[in-house]
């Protein structure tokens, strides 16, 4: 039990000298000045980050031109994505506002050449209705 003492003792040590040290003057401590809602300058291009990982590419068919009359697009989307994060992609991407998405998961269909059987991919589809007065040019001229 002797080891114990000797940490004991130096312990007390310790404490003993900080005591006895000189005493150290405290500097006063400066104020800043005060800043007043001091706004960052805004980047004027628009940072496009999420679309191009969301948006595959717009799914042009028949049935998507004519939705297209009534403000709604189609796109094929990531597997992963969900609606909010397509209508982020979309209003960043183009511009628009966007009032309502539906998505769609297309399953795979299974194909047949002579023996061999195998699948056609599936994917997501999104369909998204935009502002009245507003339009999405996905085929550019």
């Amino acid at each position: 039990m002797a080891l114990f003492d000797i940490f004991k003792n130096r312990r007390k040590e310790k404490e003993i000298i900080p005591a006895k040290a000189k005493k150290v003057e405290k500097k006063p401590v400066e104020q800043k000045p005060e800043v007043k809602n001091v706004k960052k300058p805004v980047a004027k291009k628009r940072e496009i980050k999420m679309a191009f990982k969301v948006l595959e590419s717009p799914h042009v068919t028949e049935k998507a031109s004519e939705l297209a009359e009534k403000n709604k697009y189609s796109f094929k989307v990531s597997k992963r994505s969900n609606k909010t994060e397509v209508k982020k992609a979309v209003e960043e991407l183009y511009g628009v506002s966007v009032v309502n998405v539906a998505i769609i998961n297309i399953h795979r269909k299974k194909k047949r050449v002579g023996r061999t059987t195998g699948f056609k991919n599936g994917y997501k589809k999104a369909i998204v209705e935009i502002k009245k007065g507003q339009s999405i040019e996905v085929m550019p001229r």
